[in-house]
């Protein structure tokens, strides 16, 4: 029951998805191959037998029809081959559609904010959601439910055929030999490869996690000598998966031994009731051979079922681990999403914010509102919440107490995120109807028109992973310019100028205030960042003093006396 619980809202997906047309084809396909090898292989006995006893005599011999049974041959041999290829395309094609969908709405769960922090801090875990838990699921329809089907088919088309060219006793006897063997086999190697596909799977993910730490760390693990150490857990979990491979392979063919001896028994058993019937005389040798032949192909299901028994263990894991978060209903709509009022783009109100595990509110009875056009500087001491101030407005946190309404915002935060593709590529990301000339303009605003022109290729230039090819300064300045594209009415920056030279963090703050200067002549485009440097908030039009411990929050507009005191309390720069 407790497995039927994990499967249900996979096995739900899979029947509500709008490829279930195509999955049942793609069933009804492999139960019409299954059908075709069984009538081909007793066609072929039928025919070949009914030959040989017809080439006995002279008279029989000129009498006997060779074509039909041959025409039937060659029509099931076709019909087959046309089956399997059409059921491995619209099965396959089916079950990645399934896949993609069921990735995009996992990663749109994850990417909720109670979800996506818990899973920051272990990147590993949230890759393998993504890809092996995901693609461990292709086994329920395609190891398991069509397979399942074609082999309840397979065991009632035998009983019945047994029954016309027999009689009731031995297709009964044969069909339930046929069908409840096969059960026992899978039950047998769920029973006994489960808990093996459950260690593989455990120490392929440790293995995955290890390898992303060593790699992700290198530097600092060299630099403190624990290098070995780690390559050495990275080898322990790779034996770990080898061994459990190694006892999933044992158990398969152990499996494939006891599956053959059920099929050499079924076939016996079809052997032994024709034989009987043929010597009572009534059938004669060509049925005879038709009704034990079909049931070399009658067990052809199990082929494929076996495979997918032995990974019930790896499925069953996956499937309890993405249910929870496919079943569990994102609030809608929530704060994070709601627009404030008209003439704000940004509106909080009683807001506060406590991280789980944390003694004390980090943020309280915070009510802060943004104009449109308006720009709004964040400042204070370092850990006083500046940083998660600004992941409530962008929706990266949700508020333990109040609410946070705002407009649609582009973000530049602290870490900057660059694909590995062309320089263009990565910019209309921000804006994907973006022409060369506004890529151009988006990048002449960040300072980096320059240096993109100075490229070989320009903007078809290809970045590595995080934007490997530019320095960290022109890493930065190319997400600036992706930003600047963006539509958003709400623009978040943190702390945009960091890692930049003086000369070129005045030409950027000078063209970020032309940029926002036409904006906001039409009344839109806010920006709120945070900032820490002079530099960056002499051009807002309001400074947000943040210090929860003397006080809350203190503010000022441009042009007061308050104003440039609180701009004299940041870091010249």
């Amino acid at each position: 029951m407790k497995a039927w619980n994990a499967l249900r809202p996979i096995v739900q997906l899979f029947a509500q998805s709008p490829y279930r047309r195509r999955m049942l084809l793609g069933s009804l396909l492999a139960a019409i191959t299954v059908c075709a090898g069984m009538a081909l292989l007793g066609l072929s006995g039928w025919f070949l037998t009914a030959a040989y006893v017809a080439g006995l005599s002279s008279a029989t011999a000129v009498v006997f029809d060779v074509f039909a049974p041959g025409a039937g041959v060659r029509f099931f041999s076709m019909l087959r081959t046309g089956a399997r290829y059409s059921e491995r395309v619209v099965t396959h094609d089916a079950t990645l559609r399934v896949l993609a969908a069921l990735r995009v709405q996992l990663f749109s769960r994850l990417a909720a904010a109670d979800t996506a922090l818990a899973l920051r801090q272990r990147p590993a875990r949230l890759l393998h959601r993504l890809t092996a838990d995901i693609d461990a699921l292709d086994a329920v329809y395609l190891r398991l439910l069509t397979p399942a089907v074609s082999l309840l088919v397979s065991a009632c088309v035998t009983a019945l055929a047994l029954t016309i060219f027999l009689n009731w006793q031995s297709g009964l006897l044969v069909g339930a030999m046929v069908l409840a063997g096969g059960l026992a086999c899978v039950a047998w190697c769920v029973r006994h490869g489960f808990m093996t596909a459950l260690r593989r799977s455990f120490a392929g993910e440790q293995l995955r996690a290890q390898v992303i730490d060593a790699v992700g760390a290198q530097t600092e693990l060299v630099m403190v000598g624990t290098l070995p150490r780690q390559m050495a857990r990275i080898a322990a979990a790779e034996r770990q998966q080898f061994a459990a491979d190694i006892r999933l392979n044992r158990l398969e063919s152990g499996v494939a031994v006891a599956m053959a001896m059920l099929g050499h028994l079924a076939t016996a058993a079809a052997l032994l009731c024709a034989a009987w019937l043929a010597q009572k005389g009534d059938i004669g040798a060509p049925i005879a051979a038709l009704a034990t032949l079909l049931l070399l192909a009658a067990l052809e299901p199990l082929v494929h079922i076996r495979r997918g028994a032995m990974e019930a263990g790896r499925t069953l894991l996956a499937a309890r681990r993405i249910a929870p978060l496919l079943g569990a209903a994102v609030d809608a709509p929530s704060s994070e999403t709601q627009a404030p009022a008209t003439g704000l783009a940004v509106d909080m109100q009683a807001v506060r914010l406590q991280h789980p595990g944390s003694a004390s509110a980090l943020l309280q009875q915070i009510d802060l509102q943004v104009a449109d056009g308006e720009w709004l500087v964040l400042a204070g001491p370092s850990g006083a919440g500046k940083s998660s101030l600004m992941a409530l407005i962008a929706g990266d946190l949700a508020p333990s107490a109040g609410q946070v309404l705002r407009a649609p915002c582009a973000s530049l935060p602290q870490r900057t995120e660059l694909f590995q593709a062309s320089v263009a590529a990565n910019l209309r990301l921000g804006r994907p109807d973006a022409s060369d000339a506004e890529l151009w303009a988006g990048l002449q605003t960040a300072g980096l028109a320059d240096v993109i022109r100075a490229l070989p290729q320009q903007l078809n230039t290809p970045l590595g992973s995080q934007g490997a090819g530019l320095s960290g300064g022109e890493s930065r300045r190319l997400a600036l310019a992706r930003l600047l594209l963006h539509p958003a009415p709400l623009s978040l920056l943190d702390e945009p100028t960091e890692g930049l030279d003086r000369q070129t963090a005045a030409q950027v703050m000078q063209a970020i205030a032309q940029w926002h200067a036409q904006r906001a002549a039409s009344g839109q485009g806010a920006i709120v960042m945070a900032s820490h440097l002079q530099r960056e908030a002499r051009h807002a039009d309001r400074i947000v003093w943040i210090a929860p411990l003397q006080g809350g929050m203190a503010q000022a507009r441009k042009g007061t006396a308050e104003f440039e005191a609180l701009l004299q309390r940041l870091r010249p720069g």
